[in-house]
């Protein structure tokens, strides 16, 4: 990669822009290393010559990018590569996604319960309102930091005797299979961005209103019988997930029509 020269004042390339490429040269050469603090506004400001509005907006379009991280009352630090996951291209739970790849995993259970299924658990379990299952909250670290917050709900009638368990230890999957016979063979899972509320905020020791990634799925035995429905909120700023897209032998592109799923 050739190396940014800074800012050339007989660029017709906007300032901030030119700033923003050279910081990314930066951090994606390694001059400036993981979680290690760039210069401050001002340092910038006096460094390359421009203005603070100039500085504020390459800084802004880098922390949107991932590449910068900010910490209230600290300053601006070079962010920790992303955590990708494969849990929407590969049929395995999150606990063996993350020792998949040598992470640890830690496991809080913030709640185990049996309640009653409302009307909308029940639609995705394929029960009736009012029939009990397993609510499941966990809040999971990865390598020690708060990395996802998810609830489980599973249909009691499926292994009543799931309350036994302790999910800090184990997986929810391999118990389900190994204990119960319950085998999972297919999920329907979906992906949408959402804000931090106050409490998840709280838990995954983030800003409230800080970008999730909300992942919800279904997953269903050989019978399509739903045995899990959960709701998983990843922090945006530590994780993202890969898809892979395979063209199927004869089909024609153009003729393929896959809805675009708008929440107004």
């Amino acid at each position: 990669m050739q190396a940014p020269k800074g800012i050339d004042r007989e660029s017709v390339i906007p300032y901030y822009y030119q700033l923003k490429e050279y910081l990314k040269y930066l951090i994606e050469e390694n001059k400036l290393k993981e979680g290690e603090k760039i210069p401050s506004e001002m340092e910038l400001c006096r460094d390359h010559g421009v203005s603070r509005t100039v500085v504020r907006q390459a800084l802004n379009e880098l922390v949107n990018e991932g590449l910068l991280t900010r910490s209230k009352g600290k300053g601006t630090f070079v962010a920790r590569p992303k955590i990708v996951g494969n849990l929407m291209q590969r049929l395995y739970g999150f606990h063996k996604d993350m020792t998949g790849q040598d992470l640890e995993v830690k496991n809080n259970i913030i709640d185990f319960s049996v309640i009653e299924a409302n009307k909308k658990i029940a639609e995705k379990l394929q029960l009736a309102p009012g029939d009990k299952v397993f609510k499941l909250v966990r809040l999971r670290f990865v390598n020690k930091e708060p990395f996802v917050y998810v609830t489980s709900y599973i249909p009691h009638s499926l292994c009543p005797g799931l309350i036994k368990e302790d999910f800090s230890k184990q997986s929810l999957y391999d118990t389900l299979e190994m204990k119960y016979g319950l085998k999972i063979v297919s999920s329907r899972r979906s992906i949408e961005a959402i804000a931090a509320t106050e409490d998840v905020a709280l838990m995954l020791e983030i800003p409230k209103n800080s970008p999730l990634l909300l992942l919800r799925s279904v997953s269903y035995l050989e019978n399509e019988q739903p045995v899990e429905y959960y709701e998983a909120k990843h922090r945006g700023d530590r994780s993202g997930f890969a898809v892979e897209l395979v063209r199927t032998p004869g089909q024609n592109l153009a003729d393929t029509y896959y809805p675009t799923i708008f929440k107004l």
